[in-house]
């Protein structure tokens, strides 16, 4: 019926909203150095995924260029409407 690992991370969020918002009087906490630490073991487990996956392996020369691509189009048209919508508000 429904995937258990959504409904984990639905409940994981709802959760820490609600703590965020019971909490929000209390002296804030600089969790900076956490979410940095976590955000690099996630990206150490993605390259270890990777590494350990023979076939998304051979297909990453495939995946990089495509990934290039998508990367440079968006950057790219992200300035542009940028630039345009300056002009628009006049912020130029």
């Amino acid at each position: 019926m429904f995937d258990l690992m959504i409904v984990n991370f639905v409940i994981a969020l709802v959760l820490g909203i609600g703590l965020g918002y019971l909490w929000r009087e209390r002296k804030h906490v600089n969790l900076g150095r956490v979410t940095f630490v976590a955000v690099i073991a996630l990206i150490f487990l993605m390259g270890f995924n990777i590494g350990s996956d023979n076939a998304l392996l051979a297909s990453m020369p495939t995946v990089g260029v495509n990934a290039l691509i998508i990367v440079s189009l968006t950057v790219f048209f992200s300035l542009v409407f940028v630039k345009i919508v300056r002009k628009v508000v006049k912020l130029e």
